[in-house]
């Protein structure tokens, strides 16, 4: 799995009890309790309609599974080998625990090392990018187009250019019947923003000057955010743009409704991290220190900010954290987290290693 990930997120302790110091004759001072801990809100105390679905980290054969993409939180779109590792194989599975099944979509020979990227879905349509190579920033991808619940996988487009690839969950995009993706121009001067329609056909491009990425459609936002210089968001239906400033110690990144500030320390690494409208207004605190941002793409559903903890030494198992933004609450998800991943509504993570490694998975749309 992909894992570029920085993480943040909400305050939590001990609060420390208070000492006597003074002495009762030459009577000794009674001992001070010790501290007490501050109970964690869960999303749960939140939101009590929510759910955590919970999965095993292996298929019904045994094999490990990496899901990839989230359909809702007891559907999901991942790999495992096959039983004589000669193959990856792209499956859907459906529930959870005993209940689970199991559909494959394709199989491609594993000494190529596929990887899989840019999932998206419109109904029962499924398309995602494949690059056999092992190197999906160097290698050509093809993007491929499925009925997820009833049907294989089939090309639907060869000529996709230099696709880019930002672990988002606009990587591609569904939207008035096509598939869309952006593809870097020659040299890194411009970016083609490729389509092709679902039921098949031509691949068409519109070039756009400059290196951007695709985000809420029909926006497109300056790719891999800004460092002092300004980040621009570009509307490829109207052509509005619009510029986003930050100062030199801030790192900006920018959706059409939220804009992700984080606020860079003496050494260069991250020592706060606040949101804000792209017209710099609503700007609120969302973590500090040891706390960052767990995905790249801003505010889910335009609302949450998920987050992780390390450790004060930056290794070890993390604390995932999810804040929302209109009330400014933050509540904790998971502790001793390995992996985050993030799509749309749906937030996912593994604990554990090896055998015993689970997945689990909260669709934000049920935290009402």
């Amino acid at each position: 799995m992909t894992r570029p990930y920085t993480r943040t997120a909400g305050l939590v302790g001990l609060v420390l009890a208070v000492l006597a110091a003074g002495r009762l004759l030459t009577m000794p001072e009674p001992a001070a309790p010790p501290p007490a801990a501050v109970a964690e809100t869960s999303v749960t105390d939140l939101w009590p309609a929510a759910t955590v679905v919970r999965s095993a980290g292996r298929l019904a054969d045994g094999r490990a599974y990496t899901p990839w993409y989230h359909l809702d939180g007891n559907v999901s779109v991942g790999t495992a080998l096959t039983g004589d590792g000669s193959a990856m194989r792209l499956v859907v599975r459906s529930g959870a625990g005993s209940a689970a099944t199991e559909r494959e979509l394709m199989r491609l020979p594993s000494a190529g090392n596929p990887q899989f990227n840019g999932f998206a879905t419109a109904g029962d349509d499924l398309v995602f990018m494949v690059s056999a190579s092992g190197d999906a920033a160097n290698s050509a991808s093809m993007l491929y187009r499925a009925k997820w619940s009833t049907g294989a996988a089939s090309v639907l487009a060869r000529d996709t250019g230099q696709v880019v690839f930002f672990n988002s969950q606009y990587d591609v995009v569904v939207a008035d019947g096509r598939a869309y993706w952006a593809a870097a121009g020659e040299g890194g001067q411009f970016t083609e923003v490729r389509s092709v329609p679902l039921t098949g056909g031509r691949v068409t491009a519109q070039r756009v000057d400059g290196m951007y990425a695709l985000s809420g459609w029909p926006w497109l936002t300056s790719a891999g955010g800004s460092q002092g210089g300004p980040v621009e968001l570009r509307n490829l239906a109207t052509g509005e743009r619009r510029s986003v400033g930050g100062q030199p110690n801030e790192l900006v990144n920018c959706g059409p409704a939220w804009c992700r500030v984080m606020i860079l320390g003496a050494s260069g690494q991250p020592a706060r991290t606040d949101v804000m409208r792209p017209d710099g207004s609503d700007r609120k605190r969302v973590a500090a220190g040891t706390i960052s941002s767990a995905v790249l793409d801003v505010a889910l559903l335009d609302r949450f900010e998920v987050l992780s903890q390390t450790s004060a030494n930056g290794t070890g198992a993390l604390k995932l954290m999810l804040f929302d933004v209109p009330s400014g609450r933050s509540t904790v998800l998971a502790a001793g987290v390995a992996t985050v991943q993030a799509r749309g509504a749906i937030v996912w993570w593994s604990t554990g290693e090896q055998e015993a490694v689970e997945w689990f998975t909260l669709d934000l749309r049920t935290l009402t």
